[in-house]
Parts: C-alpha cells; structure tokens; sequence
C-alpha cells in the first residue's frame, strides 16, 4: 500500500494569487499591517507565513501568537471570497485530474495532501478548480503545525488510524514543487517526488535529493511510474 501525499499550491493546482490576496487582506484587518509584498510564500506552512511577515514588519510574536486563530478565520472567509471573484482564473495544473484518476481507481494507493493550507483554505482552493476535497483520505495541514517537516508525521498516524494496522513511513510519497516538499518527510523516511510546475526548475529540486523529479504531471503513465517505484 502507497500513502500518495500532494502538496497543494503549485503542485496540484494554482490559485491566480488568491491565497496571497486573501492572507494579505486578513493581516491588516487583523495587525494593522501586511507585513513586506515580495516576501516569498512557497514551501512554507500557512502559520510560518504569517510570523515570518509579522515579524518582519515589527509586529510583537506573542501579539501575533495571541491572535493567530482570528487572522485564519478571516483569511478563510476572505479567500473564498477572493475564489468566487469575478475574472478568477484559477485551475488545476495540467494532467492532475487524469494522475488523480489513475492513482484513485487502484487497490494499493490511498490518497491524501500534505499541504502548509490551513485545512479550510486548502478545500476551498480545491474545490475552486473542480477538485473534490473528500478524494483525499488522509492528510496533514499547515492547522496542524506550522513546521513543515512536522506534517509527515501526523499524515502517517493519520494512514495507520485509517488503514487500521500500522503503515511504515517508506510506503508514503510526499508530492510536491519546492524543496520543502522534497525534504520534509525524510525524518519518517518517506519517499518524494519533486514536480517543476511552481517555482523551481527540475534542476534545483534535483539538488534537494528525491527520488524521481517530473516536469509536469501531462504524462500520466510515467507519473504514476515515478511515484509508485520503489
């Protein structure tokens, strides 16, 4: 049995800067600042974010820290909002919906994310592009921990509570289009697939040690090849 973990943004789908948009709005309302605009969101959990810009723009951790569960309730409202926007051009990167159709009608292969979203915010971006969130069955969020490399390890406890019986961490593969994908679940030994459809080019995922890394997912066979070897 394979634990198939996607990342979300960059990697199963892009969101046309609604996240982005949505967080920013939600951290003035909340602080009174968005914190600097070039900062760079990719590969990292949706709490680090919003202490990294927080801090960067002067705002006291504990401040930060006391009111985090407000800034996500809001972030979340207004990220739907900015999804239902007029003009939004969101979509699934190209082959996700055949690799996830390929994955899902197998006996061996259990879906599931491993995403720096909160869980809300990663739905609702799924479900903007026509993926239906409840096809992933298990999975870890960034309302899980705010460390990435923490995430692994409650999407396997997650694997064995749903598989009833215990699943070893090399049986999980961890998809996704940073480095932080790539990395983070080494400590439960899980297998990673680096995919060049967000910022990084094959080349400089390839630095960062998978086991396989794709272009894109349009080639499915060659897809499921790489994330099932092994």
């Amino acid at each position: 049995m394979k634990i198939v973990l996607f990342d979300i943004d960059g990697t199963l789908l892009h969101s046309d800067g609604a996240g982005r948009r949505a967080i920013q709005r939600a951290l003035v309302e909340t602080y009174g600042t968005a914190g600097p605009e070039e900062h760079w969101f990719d590969g990292k959990t949706d709490p680090q974010i919003v202490h990294e810009l927080m801090a960067l723009a002067g705002v006291d951790a504990g401040v930060v820290s006391a009111r985090l569960d407000d800034v996500f309730e809001r972030y979340v409202e207004l990220l739907r909002e900015e999804l239902l926007a007029p003009g939004f051009s969101a979509a699934a990167c190209a082959g996700v919906p055949e690799l996830l159709d390929a994955l899902e009608v197998r006996d061996d292969v259990v879906l599931g994310l491993l995403t720096g979203n909160v869980q809300p915010g990663a739905h609702a971006k799924l479900g903007a592009v026509g993926i239906v969130p409840s096809r992933f069955r298990v999975g870890a969020f960034g309302s899980d921990h705010g460390v990435r490399a923490e995430l692994p390890a409650i999407a396997l406890a997650r694997a064995r509570h749903l598989l009833g019986r215990d699943v070893a961490g090399e049986s999980m593969v961890v998809i996704g289009d940073t480095p932080a994908d790539v990395t983070c679940g080494r400590a439960v030994r899980a297998r990673s697939v680096g995919v060049a459809t967000g910022r990084y080019s094959m080349r400089e995922l390839r630095e960062h040690g998978p086991a396989a890394v794709l272009p894109d997912f349009r080639d499915t066979a060659a897809a499921v090849s790489a994330i099932l070897a092994g």
